[in-house]
C-alpha cells in the first residue's frame, strides 16, 4: 500500500546521490496549454535522467545478502545509467542486459559507471527476458 512515509523515506535516502534540480516557468508551454506550466530538468542529473532515483531507492533497500550477490538488469537507455550509478555509489557489482541496437554512448556510458553490459536481441523485450535468465 502507498503511503506518505514510504515517499519520504524513499526521499531521504535518494537525498544522498540527486542533485536539486529547479521548476523553470514554461511561457510557451503554459500558453499553448493555457495554464501554468513548470518544468523539472531531471537531465540535469549525473545520470541525465530521473531514473537514478528509484534504482538508488531500490538498491539501497536490499539486504546485504543481496547486494553481496550484485544485481541483473534490463533498459534500452537511461534506466542503465541510473542503475549502473547507483550501484557503483553503493558498491553492488550491476549487470545491464540492453538491446544489441541500443547507442554506442548509452552502452559507453553504463560501462563509464562501473557495469557490466551484456548486448542482447533486438528490443527491449529480448533483453528483458535475457536478464530473468540470468
Amino acid at each position: 500500500m502507498l503511503e506518505l512515509k514510504n515517499f519520504e523515506e524513499a526521499k531521504k535516502r535518494v537525498n544522498e546521490v540527486i542533485l536539486p534540480t529547479p521548476l523553470i516557468y514554461s511561457p510557451a508551454f503554459s500558453k499553448e496549454s493555457r495554464n501554468t506550466v513548470y518544468i523539472k530538468p531531471e537531465n540535469l542529473q549525473r545520470t541525465g535522467a530521473f531514473k537514478i532515483r528509484g534504482a538508488y531507492n531500490k538498491i539501497m533497500k536490499m539486504d546485504d545478502e543481496s547486494k553481496s550477490r550484485g544485481l541483473i538488469a534490463s533498459s534500452a537507455g537511461n534506466h542503465a545509467q541510473g542503475v549502473a550509478y547507483a550501484a557503483q555509489q553503493l558498491g553492488v557489482k550491476a549487470t545491464i542486459v540492453m538491446p544489441a541496437h541500443t547507442p554506442l554512448i548509452k552502452v559507453d556510458a553504463t560501462k563509464a559507471l562501473g557495469a557490466e553490459v551484456v548486448l542482447h536481441g533486438e528490443v527491449y523485450d529480448d533483453a528483458y527476458n535475457k536478464a530473468v535468465e540470468l
